[in-house]
């Protein structure tokens, strides 16, 4: 490993315009990185990752490396790309229970972070060494978010979760689990004990719907719910899975170790939304794909779907009309999610968008002053660099807010 990890470091050809660094949505200076890892320079190259990225050693991990850095590698072009992800990770995982973070004096300012998704954990981190009094609010048992309940433990080990949580606890950061805002606690609780600003970072649970007749019944399931915790499904044999995103691959993989035998995936478009490295690791696990399939209804024996039909350019003209029924012992639902909408229904004057969505400003602004929201529970479901990036963006937005109070 060791040795693979410093040929490929080797290989960098530590590009001036780097395409590496700018393809990457938190601009992480590849080039710089790789050149302290070749120095032997681990500490410094890891202050400049978590400096950057306080979410290094998980988007090291779950990041689509081939659509952002590594993709734009200029090596890419005529052989293979330099392992960025694997140089990344060998530092952030070497690096993070020795960093030593830097505490700014205590500023008896207190925040409230909702969630303990990759939003919450970045603006825990942030203002936590600005000197601020945090305390994160999560409905669930772990911190994590989405990292812990919705990426298979074999793309991202819990392990890495727990490490985070150990660090905030060092760092000052108090926690309070199976904490639910909107529930025994409302928004005005928070403001009532000196909470000077409160961040929403809550994701998307609520799983969307296809709106078909059968999907109560006692063996259709939501992706959400199922990769939060596989072990309490037994689906049998043969699964349906409708949808083809990054989730629905996540729920295809974790199945197929479960115990499923045969495992297929239906998406009404000509191929999958999922990103093509994802989409390969299924196949390679053993999951098969059908195209252009509408569904129709869901039956005890499977769903039922019509073909889609397209003319000439790939447009959709239609179905087949011909109902065809799918035999299947189970089947999860995969077409993304939406908010819950607890705060918002619990809070005077935070207003939501159509979607159930929170708005916000381009800095994390809600309605109400004073509170500010940043990941999915603004943008929908993103990507763990993209939830850091801005949440980078809100922290320092609240900061100012609470300097100027």
């Amino acid at each position: 490993m060791a040795f693979h990890i410093l040929d490929e470091g080797a290989r960098c050809l530590q590009c001036k315009n780097a395409p590496c660094k700018a393809s990457c949505p938190i601009a992480t200076d590849v080039p710089e990185m790789v050149r302290l890892f070749n120095d032997k320079k681990l500490n410094e190259a890891g202050q400049l990752l978590f400096e950057n990225n306080p979410m290094s050693l998980v988007c090291s991990l779950v990041c689509h490396h081939d659509g952002q850095c590594e993709g734009s590698c200029v090596l890419a072009k005529k052989s293979s790309a330099v392992h960025i992800s694997s140089i990344e990770h060998y530092i952030s995982d070497w690096y993070f229970d020795k960093m030593k973070i830097e505490m700014a004096p205590k500023l008896n300012k207190r925040v409230a972070v909702i969630g303990s998704g990759p939003a919450g954990i970045t603006i825990s981190f942030i203002l936590a060494q600005m000197g601020y009094d945090i305390t994160i609010f999560d409905a669930k048992d772990k911190i994590g978010g989405v990292l812990q309940y919705g990426i298979p433990g074999f793309r991202l080990p819990k392990s890495v979760l727990e490490r985070y949580r150990k660090k905030l606890l060092e760092m000052g950061v108090k926690i309070r689990p199976n904490a639910t805002i909107g529930g025994a606690l409302e928004i005005d609780d928070l403001f009532r004990d000196g909470y000077l600003s409160i961040f929403i970072g809550t994701g998307v649970w609520r799983p969307k719907t296809l709106g078909v007749r059968g999907e109560s019944l006692g063996h259709v399931h939501f992706a959400i719910d199922y990769l939060a915790n596989p072990n309490a499904f037994d689906l049998g044999e043969n699964l349906a899975i409708i949808g083809m995103g990054n989730a629905a691959m996540d729920v295809a993989r974790t199945a197929i170790r479960n115990g499923v035998q045969k495992c297929t995936l239906y998406g009404i478009e000509q191929k999958p939304a999922a990103n093509p490295s994802e989409v390969s690791y299924a196949k390679l696990d053993g999951a098969e794909f059908e195209y252009n399939m509408e569904i129709q209804e869901i039956l005890p024996e499977g769903p039922v779907f019509e073909q889609v039909l397209r003319d000439e350019e790939g447009n959709a003209i239609g179905t087949s009309e011909e109902k065809v029924l799918k035999p299947a012992d189970s089947i999860i639902i995969s077409i993304s999610q939406m908010p819950k909408n607890k705060i918002a229904n619990t809070t005077d004057g935070l207003k939501i968008k159509e979607s159930g969505l929170l708005f916000t400003d381009s800095e994390g602004k809600t309605t109400v002053p004073g509170i500010f929201g940043a990941g999915d529970v603004v943008h929908g479901a993103k990507t763990v660099v993209e939830a850091v990036a801005y949440s980078k963006k809100v922290a320092q937005a609240m900061h100012e807010y609470m300097q100027a109070l």
